[in-house]
């Protein structure tokens, strides 16, 4: 059975079709549902994208149809700064207030937005390149089409014969920040032989069996993040491996709400696949009993 994930959402067409048509698109812009995206930030309020007319300025970036027939499009503008005025929000910030049909618009459009910051110029020639067909791909003055291209990472709730869960801190989180493990796909390597390097990687666990749990698109810059679960053989001696995760910590369900309780343990953001992954595996209570963890910055 496969877990909820919450920026897993899709209700939009994404109607690759109408994007080599120039005038469709432009006649679609005049009546579509806008979104606005200054450098990361969404133009919001705080717990809703905010839709506004043709007069916007930005890059126009078509995002699909709804079932309505009303075409979505985010105007993009780049920011020099990471300050951002007030009116506008990360989808770290707003992201566990959106409805699923904005999630869905939201997840896209910083994805292709963040892909057209980092790829403007042609990786064959370096000459600048422009954006084409509703903004799905660039195209270079030399011949070259570029395409979006997503990271894949497998994320991995690791458990023992008991059910307990292993969680892991990096060196570089807040402390007492804790989450499950997970690393990028190297190339030629398969989701499952990732995971089983991965979690060897990381916390020296032999894996036994596994199970996919889901997908989720993470935009920060340009992930997807594969979930499973994998049950390990050696839970006694699984250890930190001292570069990337610092320490390690084996919960049961009793002693992980003691330690969110008491502020002693922070789990990871709300809309995060390890956090549904972990409110998954700890049952319908998760909400009430799993509390902290909803700031970034804690």
């Amino acid at each position: 059975m496969l877990i909820d994930l919450p920026l897993s959402r899709a209700e939009l067409d994404r109607a690759a079709h109408l994007r080599n048509n120039q005038s469709a698109l432009d006649e679609m812009w005049n009546r579509a549902r806008i979104i606005e995206l200054l450098g990361d930030g969404f133009l919001s309020t705080e717990k809703s994208l905010t839709f506004v007319g043709p007069e916007t300025n930005g890059e126009r970036y078509f995002l699909g149809l709804d079932s309505n027939g009303t075409p979505y499009f985010v105007a993009h503008q780049r920011s020099e700064t990471k300050e951002l005025p007030e009116q506008y929000r990360s989808l770290r910030t707003i992201g566990r207030f959106l409805n699923p049909l904005e999630i869905g618009v939201a997840v896209h459009a910083l994805a292709l937005a963040q892909w057209h910051d980092a790829h403007r110029c042609c990786a064959k020639c370096g000459v600048e390149t422009k954006s084409v067909l509703g903004g799905s791909v660039r195209e270079c003055a030399c011949g070259a089409q570029h395409h979006p291209r997503t990271d894949p990472a497998v994320i991995v709730l690791v458990k023992d014969e008991a059910d307990r869960i292993l969680l892991g801190r990096q060196k570089i989180w807040p402390a007492k920040r804790f989450s499950t493990f997970a690393g990028f796909v190297e190339p030629g390597e398969s989701f499952e032989n990732c995971v089983l390097r991965e979690v060897k990687e990381e916390c020296g666990g032999d894996v036994l069996n596994m199970k996919y749990l889901g997908s989720q698109p993470w935009p920060f810059p340009a992930s997807i993040m594969i979930a499973y679960e994998a049950i390990i053989s050696n839970p006694s001696t699984v250890k930190a491996d001292g570069e990337e995760i610092e320490e390690i910590v084996w919960l049961d369900r009793v002693e992980l709400k003691k330690r969110c309780v008491s502020g002693e343990l922070l789990l990871p953001p709300v809309i995060s696949v390890a956090r549904a992954m972990i409110n998954s595996w700890y049952g319908p209570k998760a909400i009430d009993d799993l509390q902290g963890g909803e700031s970034w910055r804690n």
